[in-house]
């Protein structure tokens, strides 16, 4: 039986790679949830994994923390490629 994807080693890293984009923008989950429909209660349960982010929501966090949002696959991509091997 296949395991969700929330559950898994490589979303761990994903949901690693968003909080650390959210701190470099220098954003508070409050305030980076004032900006999206979803508010801060949504960017709590996302970064903690109980919560999917579809790839929609997710390249509108990205816009949000100043980045597009193959720019954040990328670094999701060298991070997984780094840790997978």
């Amino acid at each position: 039986m296949m395991r969700k994807s929330v559950h898994t080693k490589n979303y761990a890293v994903f949901l690693e790679l968003l909080v650390e984009a959210r701190h470099r923008a220098g954003l508070t989950q409050a305030q980076l949830g004032q900006q999206l429909p979803f508010g801060q209660p949504g960017i709590s349960k996302i970064e903690r994994g109980e919560r999917r982010v579809d790839v929609i929501e997710l390249r509108l966090i990205c816009e949000r923390l100043g980045m597009t949002l193959s720019a954040f696959i990328e670094q999701l991509e060298n991070r997984l490629e780094k840790k997978n091997g």
